[in-house]
This record gives structure tokens, C-alpha cells and sequence, in this order.
């Protein structure tokens, strides 16, 4: 069989089918839909994982290198967070009252997190942003946001992108975008809402390195203006280092917003902050079925004891250079060396395709994804 021949994709195809009658747009997150890869060659549907690859509903096998969008930090089948698991399993899922699970890895966050105090449990990224913006609101009084990222798809925040149908413009209005590395977009916003800004939230970095103190001075302009600093940390966390970017970058914000790696794959996020502040989470209303469920928050403790024993986030560190490297002077040897580079930092990077005029090129990404998926 030729090794870079199409591989078949019958179930996959057949599970599409299904599903475009029963699920809008196929799918539970938009990043994992069929319309983000090339049709005919991308696996549709996956069954199973073990350490970094993954076997479609066909049986293909793969390298997943998103590590599904980012919360497999440890691989797919690690034995000690499937041990913590199979242990809480055996003892119940969620309870009547408050497990002893949310008292020790909320302990837990507050000894690695440089701005925790105190926490409080989500499920999903987006909880955990929108509880952060509610708090800020209702420390401070105010009502308008501002905010550099992706945060989400909380009405508060989708209103400011091109997927805003549904929010009320009224909703829209109250937040305003800054450009990242650009503090006078930031101080411009203050001018624009004076004493009407409750929270500056952003993701500390993303594929741009912060230019020298640029996350120093926002700090600084934020508190200045009276408002709530919010790191969105959910990618960021227990990747660039343990405690985020907070700790690599020495800023402290006054709350951040943790998931994603945090139970390597299990459902699990955190607002996290200063004590002043968090004790607002008294009088608004956070409040979920499944915020304290035990199983994800064992494969939490499991999952950052790991990270702190192992020194897991150096190797991530090395590896990730190391693909890098190894992508950049692959791209050279191909002549390619001007048009796709290996982006961000090593724990956490990303591919960009560029044409001759140095313009996106969407046509070379799926080029790329179609012929390094037959492989």
C-alpha cells in the first residue's frame, strides 16, 4: 500500500452524515468541525487516544499535535490521572454537598498561581471569563469591559466579533477591543469611558511576544484607571510555566482564569484572585451542578502534582524548540523558508502560510494539513 495514499474514511463519512441531521454544524466545538479541514482527506471523527496519537472511527492512527485544542498536556492515557480517576469513580462522581476535592485543589491552585487566593470551579473556559467579568463588575460598579483575546463565547465578549448574532447591541456596546502591544489603544478606551471601565481582560500572550514591560504598563494603566486586571490564562496556564504567564512574565494580575491543561482533558476550569476581590463571589450568583464534580477535580490534583514532580513544562519547553527548529530547517531545505514559519512559544505554537506578496495564504495551510495528514 503506498504510505502517503489516502486512507479510507467510510465511518467518518457515515457519522458526518448522521450527524448533520441531528447536531447543528456537526459538532460541540467549532474548532473540531469538519469545515476546519480538507474534505476527502481529514479524519471526521476520532475514537480513541493513547500519549500523543490518536485512531479516527476507521482505525487510521495519527499524530495529534493540537492534543485536543490543548488540554492533553500529560497524553492521552496517562496513568497516574487515570489512576486518581478510576479511584474517585469507584467512590461517586458529584454529591448533595461540597466534595473535599474542592477545598485541596483550590488549596493546591493558591500554592502554584502567583495572583490565587482564593478560587472558584467552572467547567469550560468560558465559565470561568464570564465569572471573572461579573466579579469585576461587581467590585468596582461599573459596566464597560475592555478586552485583547480570545475569550470565549459568553454574550459579553462574542459581541465583539463577526458571530455577535443574537447578542442585543445593548450587550455589544459594553465591550471594547485594544490591540495587543499597543498601549495607547488601551489608554484611549479610558479617555473614551471614563470611571466606566470595570476590567481590562487579555490573554497575557498568545502567538506575539509581549514587547519589553508591555504587560507591566497595562497593569499599571489599569489600576491607575481603577479597574480589575484579568489574565485569561486558559491556554496559558500550566503550559508556559505552572502558574501561567504571570509567573514567567512577573506580572501579577488581580484575578486570572485557568482551564484547559489543568485536568489534562477533563472538565475543569478556575477563576482564581485576589481575596478582596474574589469575596465578591459571595454576593453574585456563580453557581453550577457540576462545579464541584470530583472525578475532574482528582484528575486535576493528579494532573499538577505530575507537573510539578516531573518538571513537565521544561519539557515541554525543549520539545516544542525542538520542533521548531526541526520545522524551520525542513522548510529552508524545501525553499520554503520565506513562506511558512513555526510560530509562539515552544510550549504552544502555531504554523502561518504565506503567499509570494506575503499575504495569509489559506490555499498553502490546507495544502500543508491535506498532504501531512496522508502521512
Amino acid at each position: 500500500m503506498d504510505p502517503i495514499a489516502r486512507r479510507p474514511l467510510t465511518r467518518s463519512r457515515e457519522y458526518l452524515a448522521r450527524a448533520r441531521k441531528v447536531i447543528p454544524s456537526c459538532t460541540q466545538t467549532f474548532s473540531k468541525g469538519p469545515t476546519q479541514f480538507v474534505q476527502g482527506v481529514a479524519p471526521l471523527f476520532l475514537q480513541r487516544g493513547r500519549g500523543s496519537h490518536v485512531w479516527d472511527v476507521d482505525g487510521n492512527e495519527y499524530i495529534d499535535y493540537p492534543m485536543a485544542l490543548g488540554p492533553i498536556v500529560l497524553g492521552y492515557d496517562d496513568p497516574d490521572v487515570l489512576a486518581a480517576v478510576q479511584a474517585q469513580l469507584a467512590d461517586g462522581v458529584t454529591f448533595s454537598l461540597a466534595h473535599p476535592l474542592e477545598v485541596e485543589v483550590a488549596e493546591l491552585l493558591t500554592e502554584v498561581i502567583p495572583c490565587a487566593e482564593m478560587v472558584r470551579f467552572g467547567k469550560n473556559g468560558s465559565d470561568a471569563t464570564s465569572g471573572a467579568v461579573r466579579a469585576a463588575r461587581a467590585y468596582t460598579g461599573r459596566d464597560v469591559i475592555a478586552c485583547s483575546g480570545y475569550h470565549g463565547w459568553g454574550d459579553w465578549y462574542i459581541g465583539t466579533t463577526t458571530r455577535r448574532r443574537g447578542v442585543p447591541d445593548a450587550v455589544c456596546r459594553l465591550t471594547r477591543t485594544f490591540v495587543y502591544n499597543d498601549l495607547g489603544s488601551l489608554e484611549r478606551l479610558f479617555a473614551e469611558h471614563p470611571g466606566r471601565v470595570a476590567a481590562v481582560i487579555m490573554e497575557p500572550v498568545g502567538i506575539v511576544e509581549p514587547e519589553r514591560d508591555f504587560l507591566q504598563r497595562v497593569a499599571a494603566v489599569t489600576r491607575a484607571n481603577g479597574a480589575v486586571l484579568i489574565f485569561d490564562e486558559i491556554v496559558t496556564g500550566f503550559r508556559l510555566a505552572l502558574g501561567g504567564a504571570q509567573e514567567r512574565f512577573g506580572v501579577t494580575p488581580d484575578l486570572a482564569c485557568f482551564g484547559k491543561a489543568m485536568a489534562n482533558g477533563f472538565p475543569l476550569s478556575a477563576v482564581v484572585g485576589r481575596r478582596e476581590i474574589m469575596e465578591v463571589f459571595d454576593e453574585i450568583f456563580f453557581s453550577f451542578t457540576f462545579g464541584g464534580e470530583a472525578v475532574s477535580l482528582s484528575a486535576a490534583r493528579a494532573t499538577i502534582a505530575k507537573l510539578r514532580e516531573k518538571n513537565v513544562i521544561e519539557h515541554l519547553w525543549r520539545q516544542g524548540a525542538r520542533l521548531r527548529d526541526g520545522y524551520h530547517a525542513r522548510a529552508r531545505d524545501c525553499g520554503l523558508g520565506d513562506r511558512t514559519e513555526c510560530v509562539g512559544f515552544p510550549p504552544r505554537t502555531v504554523l502561518t502560510f504565506r503567499d509570494a506578496a506575503g499575504a495569509e495564504s489559506l490555499p498553502m495551510k490546507s495544502l500543508f494539513q491535506q498532504e501531512m495528514i496522508k502521512r
